[in-house]
């Protein structure tokens, strides 16, 4: 009798601990590889077609192929995942030596060497209004805020330029998954924007809370295609996105981060 109360209390442990079982995400925020001068910091290109980029490029690709992600979520428009499905099925060779961006040459990549079907598109583009951000300060006098901009965006230019100059693509990718480059990220939205404004004027505030609603309808995505089969997904998105979005799985029981750092050694 004892024993078949050990066997039943066993199997209870086992079920439970299936169903608490969190799955994995491999959150990956990266800089622009192809760099296409949207951003308001004006950045230097990386040189992601060299030979000794592209040979990075494969072996961190086998590494993450190694995690195996079930899925894999990039930065493209949601409603033109149809438009993504079908950049998906193209010559492959041709995509890695015409296509700069990383969604092509690390999630493509690595999606193919798994033998996925597609990428699933997650982006949900809302206006950046840094123009009315400006104008705000302009009109609130604010002469130190701005000043603080200035310096904070031309500090953050530098800091990249600089890093491109010296630094091989994987080590490049585990800086800006470190908490000081996420904690850059967010400073500046709420040490500088956040404070845009006279007291009647919540120009700076709006700006914010768009951008974590962009980066929370993301996660909502994330969320959603994310199916009780899927033990394992990986997330590439701009640093700037991921320092949000890794909020967002601290706090949600369902996920557990996987650090970039600890799936590139």
């Amino acid at each position: 009798m004892q024993k078949i109360i050990l066997l039943l209390a066993l199997i209870t442990f086992n079920v439970a601990s299936s169903q608490t079982k969190k799955k994995q995400i491999l959150l990956v925020g990266t800089f622009h590889y192809a760099n296409p001068g949207l951003d308001v910091a004006k950045l230097n290109n990386f040189n992601i077609m060299s030979e000794k980029s592209q040979k990075e490029l494969e072996i961190m690709s086998d590494k993450i192929k190694k995690f195996g992600p079930d899925k894999i979520f990039v930065e493209w428009e949601f409603s033109k995942q149809a438009d993504l499905d079908r950049f998906y099925n193209k010559n492959t060779d041709s995509l890695f030596k015409a296509n700069k961006s990383e969604i092509t040459q690390l999630a493509l990549r690595t999606a193919k060497k798994l033998n996925h079907k597609k990428l699933y598109g997650m982006n949900l583009y809302t206006p950046f209004r840094y123009d009315s951000l400006m104008i705000a300060m302009e009109k609130a006098d604010q002469k130190d805020l701005i000043a603080k901009n200035k310096l904070t965006t031309e500090s953050f230019e530098k800091n990249h330029n600089e890093k491109i100059n010296k630094s091989s693509l994987q080590e490049m990718m585990l800086y800006y998954n470190t908490k000081q480059a996420e904690n850059e990220n967010l400073q500046w939205y709420l040490e500088i924007a956040n404070r845009a404004g006279n007291p009647d004027d919540f120009t700076g505030p709006s700006l914010v809370a768009n951008w974590y609603k962009r980066n929370l309808y993301m996660y909502s995505l994330i969320q959603k295609l994310t199916e009780s089969t899927d033990n394992k997904i990986m997330i590439l998105v701009g640093a700037g996105h991921a320092s949000i979005i890794r909020e967002f799985i601290i706090h949600d029981p369902t996920f557990e981060i996987v650090e970039l750092s600890t799936v590139l050694k």
